[in-house]
Order: C-alpha cells, then structure tokens, then sequence
C-alpha cells in the first residue's frame, strides 16, 4: 500500500487538469505550500479539504483516499432521505460499550451540523 496515496492522487488530478499548485491552492482558498505540503504527504488535509479536492475534481471521497479506484460518485447516489435507516441505528447490536455508543452518536449529530439537508457543506 502507498502511504501518500491521497498526496499523489491530488498531484494527479491537479496535473490533468492543467493547473499549477498556485491555481488549486486559490480554488481551494488554501496557501500552495499548504497544497504542496499535501501532495508530499508532509500535511494531512482536514475532512473539509478533503470534500473541496472531491467536488473541485468531482471525484468520490473514496477515491481520493485510496478506498477505491472509482473516480465518480455513483450517479444517482444524492444524500439518504431524513427518514432512512442509519447505520448508527444498529449500533446498540454492535457489541459495542454502552460509553463508545453514545460517543458515536455524539460525534455523529456533531458531523451533521456541518451540512445542509441537501448533504452540501455549510459555508462558514
């Protein structure tokens, strides 16, 4: 396994798209040796960073961290409707700790006031 695999798939998709670090470094509103930092594996990028490289290149999230070799989301794959069942709400069946259960779920309804009902990031 690479252990820069998200580094080098931003280079990648940077160079195919024609564009110097300087240019992806002011469409993400980060500074190029930030973006640099990236792409060498010297800087994790946050999960907010991470979102912007996906859409900016449209590009799944999986992708971009190595999980797969898929670039697009799936079409027809938009947010999950309010009402569908949830992962989380198997968790008490996980084996779980009664305490890691609801940290989980505290971190889950965290992560939800990041975003929109349409599933965008809240701008800030």
């Amino acid at each position: 396994m690479i252990d820069n695999i998200l580094g080098l798939r931003i280079r990648k998709l940077r160079k195919e798209k024609g564009l110097s670090q300087l240019e992806l470094a002011g469409h993400l509103n980060i500074s190029n040796t930030t973006l640099s930092q990236y792409e060498s594996g010297k800087r994790i990028p946050g999960d907010e960073i991470k979102i912007k490289i996906a859409g900016f290149f449209n590009v799944s999230i999986d992708y971009l961290l190595g999980c797969s070799d898929v670039r697009s989301p799936k079409p027809g794959k938009g947010p999950l409707p309010r009402n569908a069942p949830r992962i989380y709400d198997s968790l008490e069946k996980s084996g779980l700790p009664e305490e890691d259960i609801k940290k989980v779920k505290e971190y889950i309804e965290l992560l939800k006031q990041k975003y929109n009902p349409d599933g965008t990031l809240k701008q800030k």
